[in-house]
């Protein structure tokens, strides 16, 4: 065989090396963004964008051993799919594993009341935490029931349910019974 194409298809490391590497980065680098906060995976901002390139950038070598073969390449890719999937199915099959991976919800509104210890601990303001219910269409706090901080960065929110909604609510009720 050429050397180039030897070079290309022969990877430069054992292939448990290159699997072994690409898991313990993969898990090490998993443990950093979980470390990192629901918020800053959920909402890349600029910054959060270019320290996500770089990372990847700062692993690559860790992974790969200076292999630089297809075969190599491939070996890592289809890795780093399989971390993925097994992830996947331990979160959908364990709650604890969910819990682990993926952390639990913050509750950051109740009963229109701001739960300032949970901002604090996720290191959310009150700005923007107002501007992400801008982008739901409430203007004020206490127009919420609960905000939660999901696992995957998104804000839920439930909105009171004021007095003429309840009974809007209880007279379509009755009038549905009523037709039947």
């Amino acid at each position: 065989m050429p050397q180039h194409l030897h070079d290309l298809l022969v990877p430069s490391l054992p292939l448990w090396n290159l699997i072994l590497r690409t898991v313990i980065v993969y898990i090490a680098v998993l443990m950093l963004l979980r470390l990192s906060g629901k918020r800053q995976v959920a909402n890349l901002g600029t910054s959060e964008l270019v320290a996500l390139l770089l990372i990847s950038n700062a692993v690559q070598n860790s992974m790969n051993g200076g292999d630089n073969s297809l075969t190599g390449g491939l070996v890592l890719a289809a890795v780093l799919m399989v971390m993925s999937f097994i992830l996947a199915a331990l979160t959908y099959f364990s709650r604890d594993w969910e819990r682990f991976i993926q952390g639990r919800p913050t509750l950051l509104i109740h009963h229109g009341v701001l739960q300032r210890h949970n901002l604090r601990r996720e290191l959310l303001n009150v700005r923007e935490l107002r501007a992400q219910l801008r982008k739901q269409g409430i203007q004020n706090i206490a127009e919420v029931d609960e905000a939660v901080l999901e696992s995957d960065g998104y804000i839920s929110v439930v909105r009171k349910i004021d007095a003429r909604d309840e009974l809007m609510a209880e007279e379509l009720t009755e009038q549905r019974q009523m037709r039947r």
